[in-house]
């Protein structure tokens, strides 16, 4: 992840890179805009869930990579999967 603001990294460098990835990074990852992707989350169709770091989230990279392989289910469909795991 970028250290100082401005210096940005590619989608796929920053999976490689980080843990955890901020919303604008999600929204490039999965090609829609930023307010695209916190529309998704308010109507339960982002799976993943945030972690809150303080105000900022951030998403975790393993369950976006697992929630993409599984075919991008909504969040419901998610949490059972994972076996109800609410984050």
């Amino acid at each position: 992840m970028p250290i100082f603001k401005g210096m940005r990294t590619t989608p796929e460098q920053t999976a490689k890179q980080c843990l955890a990835i901020p919303a604008v990074e999600l929204a490039e990852l999965l090609n829609v805009s930023e307010r695209h992707l916190w529309g998704m989350l308010a109507t339960g169709r982002l799976g993943p869930q945030p972690i809150a770091l303080g105000r900022a989230k951030r998403w975790p990279v393993d369950e976006v990579k697992a929630w993409l392989a599984a075919g991008a289910p909504d969040r419901d469909t998610w949490q059972a999967m994972r076996g109800g795991d609410t984050r």
